[in-house]
């Protein structure tokens, strides 16, 4: 597996936008089909969202979500990666979410953490083929929101293929001011939890993620409630 300083993170985006996009006489989707899904951009990869103004501190915001999150879920693990940030810890422990589109966790890191920069996201937690991040820069514009809701379709197309939202202008309206984006990715036929060599593993439930590094010495998110589960 590679680093995620190895991958251009617009590159990468616009790579898997033509893959995803391109016309496909097996799948049985219709061309005027296809580019409804992805209108206004057809099959033309627009352009990065611009960096916006985040509205919290991202730390603070992750800490706010990850204990929300905790009172919704009580059966979780605690991760503890030796990463500098979230999106490298993915790399760091050989996640592999997404394997049925692309085997390197790497590019798939190296976008997260462009949208640790542009949009102050945060890995909270990890599961089996999802991963939540808390945004404390989330588009409040329609133009915005599509830019961003289109990026999401290119790292994780299942958001729309297989998601609650039809179109890519339908996705992008929940994202207003969403402060968590989840991706799934589908992935039939694999087993429940997958192990590999050099303690790489998916987990069989969502794992709560806490980073050292930059976050290093902030408040530790509360325990889970009492009663979940834990596993040494």
């Amino acid at each position: 597996m590679s680093s995620p300083a190895d991958h251009n993170p617009e590159e990468l985006l616009v790579r898997w936008w033509q893959r995803y996009t391109a016309i496909d006489q097996d799948d049985g989707l219709a061309t005027d089909r296809r580019h409804a899904i992805t209108a206004p951009f057809g099959q033309t990869c627009p352009e990065l969202t611009p960096a916006l103004a985040a509205s919290a501190d991202p730390d603070a915001v992750a800490e706010q979500h990850l204990r929300d999150f905790l009172l919704h879920n009580a059966h979780l693990h605690l991760g503890l990666v030796a990463a500098s940030g979230g999106a490298d810890a993915l790399a760091a422990v050989g996640w592999n979410g997404p394997l049925n589109y692309d085997g390197d966790t790497a590019t798939f890191a190296a976008v997260v953490r462009d949208w640790e920069n542009r949009f102050g996201a945060r890995v909270v937690s990890v599961g089996l083929a999802t991963p939540h991040l808390s945004v404390a820069a989330p588009p409040a514009r329609h133009e915005d929101a599509l830019l961003v809701a289109a990026e999401h379709f290119a790292f994780c197309p299942d958001t729309i293929w297989q998601g609650s939202y039809s179109t890519l202008a339908a996705y992008a309206e929940s994202l207003f001011d969403a402060k968590c984006w989840e991706f799934w990715w589908d992935c039939p036929g694999r087993p429940i939890c997958e192990r590999r060599s050099f303690s790489r593993w998916t987990p069989r439930r969502p794992v709560v993620c806490v980073m050292a590094g930059e976050r290093a010495g902030h408040d530790a998110p509360p325990p889970p409630p009492a009663g979940g589960n834990r596993r040494e």
